[in-house]
């Protein structure tokens, strides 16, 4: 669901993407995304654009979609940690649109299959 409302507002201040990325302190790219609707914008990051954007929340946000949340306890660590945690919600959650879960399941059968098809051929 994208964030007519924020884009709007955005552009007419005068502000670029990079710039509000630059607020909420990610990049460019994961901006866009979430201003388009495919990340979510964690309740944090609406406040700190609504003050940045100089208008009252209202004026900005709009709701998320539904989206499936997977409960991890453990603290994300590695080379990808700023991705899920551009991601994770206040209840350490990750909101991951359905999309998503319905590429990696298909991938994930995908390497099922090739797994039974080279132990196949070990044989």
């Amino acid at each position: 669901m994208e964030k007519e409302k924020l884009r709007r507002v955005r552009k007419q201040k005068g502000f670029t993407q990079q710039q509000i990325a630059d607020i909420i302190a990610t990049d460019v790219s994961n901006y866009s995304r979430k201003e388009g609707g495919s990340v979510k914008i964690i309740h944090e990051e609406w406040n700190k654009i609504a003050k940045f954007l100089e208008v009252p929340l209202e004026d900005i946000y709009e709701e998320e979609e539904a989206t499936i949340i997977i409960n991890n306890e453990n603290n994300v660590t590695g080379d990808n940690s700023e991705i899920y945690s551009s991601m994770r919600d206040t209840n350490n959650s990750y909101n991951i649109p359905n999309s998503v879960i319905d590429n990696l399941q298909k991938y994930i059968a995908m390497l099922e299959e090739e797994i039974k098809r080279l132990k196949e051929n070990q044989k």
